[in-house]
């Protein structure tokens, strides 16, 4: 394991499309969604164990929640808590672990993902961002990860991104545009281009 890995887990949304299951004082982060006796947050924070150390890793989530994430995430201590005072206030806390990780460790890898994904194919996932980690260790680069379309979704943000097979190994491209949440239509052509995925709101750059 690359102890020059860190990670940072977005744990401060109310997860309002599950409401009443997910409530504004136990969000569905913190909910075993799928019954599997582990909550979300839970199944991210031990994925994330498979790619950098325990300690490398912090979570930003809005300051009512921290007690809710120190009983669910065995072995995490305060400082790698960072709240957010209002949940607008997301940019600036990820501009602090940053800071805080750069300050720990000036070649750290950085990875941002949210607290909240589901991932069935959990294998290869782990090597998709260990790649992308080396990547960003080796390029000047800010490194987005997207996801294969399966159907128009509106729900999604979409990535359109150049095929130059600069990197067709690892299939590494570079990003034409990002479009939140389209409409049916929109989706539809995206999905038809062939050159659109959907944006998983995950993150890799160097400190």
């Amino acid at each position: 394991m690359n102890k020059n890995n860190f990670c940072v887990i977005m744990a401060g949304g109310i997860g309002s499309r599950f409401w009443p299951m997910s409530r504004n004082t136990f969000p569905k982060q913190f909910l075993d969604i799928l019954g599997t006796g582990e909550t979300l947050i839970q199944q991210t924070y031990n994925r994330f164990k498979k790619i950098c150390p325990q300690e490398n890793i912090y979570i930003v989530t809005n300051k009512n929640y921290f007690d809710l994430v120190k009983e669910q995430l065995d072995g995490i201590n305060d400082d790698q808590i960072l709240g957010e005072p209002l949940r607008r206030n997301t940019a600036p806390c990820v501009a602090y672990a940053s800071y805080k990780i750069h300050s720990k460790n000036p070649d750290a890898n950085i990875v941002v993902a949210p607290s909240d994904h589901i991932i069935m194919k959990e294998p290869e996932f782990v090597a998709a961002i260990n790649k992308g980690l080396e990547f960003t260790a080796n390029n000047n680069a800010l490194l987005t990860l997207g996801i294969q379309p399966s159907r128009p979704d509106t729900g999604y943000g979409y990535i359109q991104f150049i095929d130059d097979k600069k990197d067709e190994l690892n299939k590494i491209s570079q990003v034409k545009t990002f479009t939140e949440k389209p409409n049916l239509e929109m989706a539809k052509s995206f999905l038809k281009s062939g050159d659109f995925l959907w944006n998983a709101g995950i993150f890799l750059w160097t400190a």
